[in-house]
């Protein structure tokens, strides 16, 4: 009798394997940010200096991420905040803003900032490095800038990020390109993939490719708007 039930439960979908735990593609890749003792100032005169592409274009890059006042917009690697006054202003008073990062020394920076800048609408959220640590069905639109090559374990991340978008919420992708002989050194032994390859990823976990965005001014990285599936 049980094994005249057990094919039925298959079916049923009642009697399933667990899949099993997503094997990092990329160890040590945050090992620096979760350092206790993270020089925090020493990111700041490096992410938020002219001489890099997305600090020029920060304005440019949160007006393609297609806020309105009212919005939720969850900003995943916020790091040192650079585009937390954005989306802020953006989203207004009725708005909010979840400023996501691994780093415990970025999440203190964020919550100092927050306070010294008034930032009302803005919520200061500690992630892990499988789990985005959003409420299910709580954000209209994600940007992930210069963090999908930093995700340790992208399937696993991007299911619940999946699951804290709303039905008709997009994701922001901003990466750097990968090319071989034509990017630098850096960017490829950094840089685990190129962008083909993140929209294969991002296809077979459940997401939909609407748009490459044109931001003019960037050289070094691409903007992928895309939708779940």
């Amino acid at each position: 009798m049980r094994l005249r039930i057990l094919p039925l439960l298959l079916a049923a979908g009642l009697f399933a394997c667990a899949a099993p735990p997503e094997e990092s593609v990329k160890p040590g890749i945050n090992d620096s940010f979760l350092n206790p003792e993270l020089d925090v100032d020493s990111y700041v005169k490096r992410f938020e200096v002219e001489s890099r592409e997305i600090y020029v274009e920060r304005k440019a890059l949160a007006d393609t991420v297609g806020l309105e006042p009212g919005m939720a917009v969850a900003d995943i690697g916020a790091g040192t905040g650079l585009f937390e006054p954005q989306f802020a202003a953006l989203v207004g008073e009725a708005g909010v803003v979840y400023a996501v990062d691994l780093s415990p020394g970025m999440i203190d920076h964020l919550n100092e900032r927050k306070a010294a800048e008034g930032w009302a609408n803005v919520e200061v959220v500690q992630c892990e490095p499988d789990d985005v640590k959003l409420p299910r069905g709580s954000v209209d639109r994600v940007f992930i800038c210069d963090t999908y090559h930093h995700f340790e374990f992208p399937r696993t991340t991007m299911a619940t990020i999946r699951r804290a978008m709303r039905p008709d919420a997009e994701l922001i992708i901003v990466d750097f390109e990968r090319i071989p002989g034509v990017s630098r050194e850096w960017l490829l032994s950094h840089v685990r993939c190129g962008k083909e390859t993140v929209i294969e990823e991002l296809e077979s976990f459940g997401f939909e490719l609407i748009e490459e965005i044109d931001v003019p001014g960037l050289r070094e990285n691409y903007v992928l708007r895309l939708r779940r599936r």
